[in-house]
């Protein structure tokens, strides 16, 4: 007779990233500042809702932001499932940069702008508002994040709802991409990305990536 170890089976991850803003369809950095959805986002979470009615979801989890925890409870409310909320699963803060156009920052902070543009993994963003992090500090929370969620639930299907910079981050990390590397890959509004978490090797693997057929014909790409 074979017995099924539970605590060894994998667990599978839908990473999502929260709907559209107002400052993502200006392309203005928002970090840690807490912006809500705009409209169009608002329509983007009622479509997610809808678009996962048929996934078996067994835990749903969102960063504290607004505009993470909007996207959420949409797909909460529709399911009837309970909403938890892990602040690790914010975007990256990004200090003096938040609320600015890239245009600003490299106006107000041309050093570290171009240290950012080049993708200095340790370079340390200009106080503000919000304390920044550098993509090292941000890519270790974010993913050790995602990890732990995953092997808190082996066996389940875990959604999460994040934010681009998060998604990017278990990303790199399931293909291996140096941090230093430029981003070539989109990073869309209320998209559904799939991977699974291996708790024999603690390993993620990317099953399937930038899932936004539920939100045609209006997808958009934005900064982190």
């Amino acid at each position: 007779m074979t017995t099924t170890n539970a605590s060894a089976a994998p667990t599978d991850i839908l990473l999502i990233r929260h709907g559209e803003t107002a400052w993502n369809a200006e392309r203005r950095l928002q970090g840690h500042l807490d912006i809500p959805l705009n409209d169009e986002g608002e329509r983007q979470a009622a479509l997610l809702a809808g678009a996962l009615a048929p996934e078996a979801i067994d835990v749903l989890v969102a960063s504290d932001l607004r505009r993470a925890r909007q996207t959420a409870q949409a797909v909460a409310d529709a399911r009837g499932l309970a909403l938890a909320i892990e602040p690790a699963l914010r975007e990256r803060g990004y200090g003096g940069f938040e609320g600015l156009l890239y245009s600003e920052i490299e106006q107000r902070f041309p050093l570290e702008f171009a240290a950012w543009q080049a993708r200095d993994v340790d370079a340390r963003l200009p106080p503000g508002r919000n304390v920044g992090e550098s993509f090292r500090a941000f890519f270790d929370r974010a993913t050790g994040a995602i990890l732990a969620l995953a092997a808190t639930h082996p066996g389940k299907t875990v959604a999460l709802v994040a934010h681009g910079g998060v998604l990017e981050c278990a990303y790199r990390l399931a293909r291996g991409l140096p941090l230093e590397t430029p981003r070539d890959f989109k990073v869309y509004n209320a998209s559904i990305n799939r991977f699974r978490f291996d708790p024999a090797t603690g390993s993620l693997a990317l099953h399937s990536w930038g899932e936004v057929d539920h939100l045609r014909p209006a997808v958009l790409d934005e900064l982190p």
